[in-house]
């Protein structure tokens, strides 16, 4: 018979038929008892340990109903066979440790997603937060409209106008978690299995998205002003997902007379659409920012596509689409069908940073922000001549660096991880991976700290330096 030297801790909060639940079943699992070996009985073990008889029997049951013992009539209790237990678990510890072994360590990361460490408004969303909750109805608390609050969709219909010179009323906006919620919303407004262009390379989120939805993709080449018009005829497309503020990955700013010739096509024929996802348009460097496509649209055919995750923080999952107004009867009938993703608090919260003025205050901390390390970064790569050449450096958190010393995106990927260092391959974003040359990586800057952009170029440049 099997001794058992539980330590019984009778001033915790843990019951103690858990505690001697807990006890055996680890020594199970670890095979400190082993298959068949016979436990103590209820009355002797709660004699051994001062304890109730009822406490002990109750902790048998529950060992005995998740398969730990097995209880023989008037044999008592023994332990049973947990091989395949230790078989899985051991598999998924094994697996694990092979999985934390491959993942490389980085010094420096320069993420094309990232965020400013230390960027988030904490005070000012602690302040209305406390606000919010403070002054809470209960009707705060309860499941508020699909579309979003109105008061909500009236505060973003008028920082879009003022900001980005999109002409929308707080009827025509509708808020969800995140862009690929309104992206899915979209598409069952637009119906099943339709031809959508890209632009490609071309942000692969929203490409994964349309293709998990059934629709087909028309991957369309850019040239320097974007999407290519001629290539965008030839598609056969309905609809085309554009971002004229600033392309991802590419980092093209669409200029105005591209952005006209865009809206031609949408115009040409009934049923097409241009879907404007408004990509890091808060974060420009040379020249003023050209409005959104949205507020040139006179014959209702594009859909305007925005976040508050890119300029407060990814875990902000809150988006907003515009749509045109000939589209808001067929969303009446069918998009109001889903519940509000967004809670009620959250959006009250945004509500007050976007009227009173927060919002504001922290993009134009944000732009000096990353304006500084962009700068920082471009004086930095003047000493890459000779071994790329960089674009995309106009807006937005990210450039491209286009290999001239005979490098792959590739090897410059591998020889940057090799240098503990993280970038990105361009290719990687293409929807054919095969239709493009692989000579340009991608490299962002606004989570990577100021003081180490220096030493990570540095680092950055020896290893595409020494290649012999």
């Amino acid at each position: 018979m099997t001794e058992l030297a539980i330590s019984l801790d009778p001033h915790s909060k843990v019951p103690l038929y858990e505690q001697i639940y807990n006890y055996i079943r680890d020594e199970i699992r670890k095979r400190q008892i082993l298959p068949g070996e016979r436990l103590p009985s209820s009355r002797a073990l709660s004699s051994y340990l001062q304890v109730s008889r009822s406490t002990v029997e109750l902790a048998y049951e529950q060992l005995v109903s998740e398969g730990y013992l097995e209880s023989v009539p008037y044999r008592g209790y023994f332990a049973c066979e947990m091989e395949e237990l230790y078989h899985i678990e051991g598999m998924k510890l094994k697996e694990q440790t092979v999985r934390e072994e491959k993942k490389p360590a980085y010094r420096w990361d320069f993420a094309v997603s990232g965020i400013a460490p230390g960027g988030f408004p904490h005070n000012a969303w602690k302040k209305i937060s406390r606000e919010v909750l403070g002054d809470a109805s209960p009707e705060l608390f309860q499941l508020g409209d699909p579309q979003g609050e109105p008061e909500f969709r009236e505060a973003i219909a008028n920082y879009l106008h003022h900001a980005r010179g999109v002409n929308c009323s707080p009827s025509q906006i509708v808020v969800g978690a995140g862009n690929d919620y309104l992206l899915m919303l979209l598409s069952v407004l637009f119906g099943e299995k339709k031809k959508i262009a890209m632009e490609n390379p071309t942000y692969r989120s929203a490409y994964r998205c349309f293709q998990s939805l059934g629709h087909t993709i028309c991957p369309v080449p850019m040239d320097d002003a974007g999407m290519d018009r001629k290539a965008l005829e030839v598609s056969g497309a309905q609809i085309a997902y554009v971002m004229p503020a600033h392309q991802f990955p590419v980092g093209t700013v669409m200029p105005m007379k591209r952005r006209l010739s865009l809206l031609a096509w949408a115009a040409r024929e009934e049923g097409r659409y241009l879907l404007e996802d408004d990509y890091d348009s808060e974060f420009r460097y040379k020249g003023k920012p050209i409005p959104a496509l949205q507020g040139f649209d006179n014959a209702q055919r594009v859909i305007y596509l925005g976040t508050f995750s890119r300029a407060i923080a990814p875990s902000i999952r809150v988006s907003y689409m515009v749509l045109p107004e000939s589209l808001m009867p067929q969303y009446l009938r069918s998009g109001k069908n889903f519940s509000a993703t967004v809670s009620k608090t959250d959006q009250k919260i945004l509500e007050v940073f976007l009227r009173e003025g927060y919002f504001e205050r922290h993009l134009n901390r944000m732009r000096a922000l990353y304006k500084t390390k962009h700068d920082l970064l471009m004086r930095q790569l003047k000493a890459f001549q000779g071994i790329c050449t960089v674009s995309g450096e106009h807006a937005g958190v990210h450039v491209l660096l286009k290999l001239t010393n005979g490098l792959s995106g590739r090897e410059a990927v591998r020889l940057a991880a090799g240098a503990g260092i993280r970038v990105y391959c361009l290719k990687d974003y293409y929807i054919r991976e095969t239709e493009t040359r692989d000579d340009t990586v991608m490299i962002g800057y606004a989570a990577m700290p100021e003081e180490e952009i220096p030493k990570a170029c540095e680092a950055l440049r020896k290893a595409w330096t020494h290649i012999g």
